[in-house]
């Protein structure tokens, strides 16, 4: 372990930028879980990979002839134009748009009832998972990207990324915590919040966007698998140990960061594809949440109310 710290400056951007992601998405968990969303995420997480891999193919297919027939490699320098088109055909939005045009029909009320819905987010994983790995045997040069976007075993992180994930990891915890009450009280008891006149339908889009946003970025990141590990791991392990919904949200946020930041430790002194590691770790904390809970005397699983 001590030459994981010696060598810190390397690897302190995916290192960090797990803890971030799991944090993050940790915290958004104890919705998945206690609104039991937990196929959405898997779901979101595959259609980000078709985005993310969708923008690969665009650039190859699309705007590398495009730049070349206008003569991009003889006056050298980029416009404004070509700026636009690398804009519009990176990774991170293409996940963006393709998670938000996957949660769409939830949102907008077209598809309702479990059955509906369930068969859905079937359909959209699905056509996530086949349509990045068809898309991938068109992009070999960015295959072992597709390979971290799938299984999450990228070792090395930009900066320019860790700062995306920052920023978005910073606004949404920022969002949700100053809204807490509102978003806990359309989750948990939507009827009472319709009382109170709490705008219900604005903030559950909130919270689908807040959720699109989180997924579509940390799969971009660090790939489908440890995204949705994170999703739902870590709400899991806190829900077994909290009385009420707060602690879950805080348990599930710090045990979302170690797992992040751990799972990583764990590839590099073990040698072991990240993702995969950080998920290890993330369900090492959900059996030791559930034996904690099991040994407490007198008591039973807990199921978090809401103060």
């Amino acid at each position: 372990m001590s030459a994981f710290f010696d060598a810190w400056p390397l690897f302190h951007d995916p290192a960090l930028a797990g803890m971030l992601a799991g944090a993050l998405l940790g915290f958004l968990g104890v919705y998945v879980v206690l609104r039991r969303f937990v196929f959405l995420t898997a779901a979101i997480s595959q259609a980000a990979g078709l985005g993310v891999a969708t923008s690969f193919l665009l650039r190859l297919m699309v705007v590398a002839p495009l730049l070349a027939s206008d003569g991009h490699a003889a006056h050298g320098g980029t416009s404004l134009a070509e700026s636009v088109l690398f804009s519009l055909t990176s990774p991170t939005v293409g996940a963006l748009a393709m998670t938000l045009l996957a949660i769409l029909p939830i949102t907008n009320g077209r598809v309702r009832g479990n059955a509906r819905q369930d068969s859905y987010l079937g359909v959209v994983f699905l056509a996530g998972s086949a349509g990045t790995l068809a898309i991938g045997t068109r992009i070999v040069q960015e295959l072992q990207d597709i390979q971290s976007l799938l299984f999450g075993s990228a070792v090395a992180v930009l900066p320019s990324d860790f700062k995306v994930l920052a920023g978005v990891a910073a606004l949404t915890l920022g969002v949700h915590i100053w809204g807490w009450r509102g978003f806990t009280a359309v989750s948990f008891d939507p009827d009472g919040a319709k009382v109170r006149g709490l705008p219900v339908r604005l903030l559950d889009l909130l919270l689908f966007v807040s959720l699109a946003v989180g997924i579509s970025t940390s799969t971009r990141i660090l790939g489908a698998l440890p995204t949705f590990g994170f999703s739902v791991l870590p709400a899991i392990a806190a829900v077994q140990i909290s009385a009420n919904v707060a602690r879950a949200f805080i348990w599930a946020t710090l045990f979302g960061a170690a797992s992040g930041f751990l799972g990583y430790i764990l590839a590099f002194v073990h040698e072991l594809p990240v993702g995969a590691s950080q998920v290890l770790v993330a369900g090492a904390f959900v059996v030791v949440a559930v034996v904690a809970a099991k040994l407490r005397p007198g008591a039973q699983r807990p199921v978090p109310k809401q103060a």
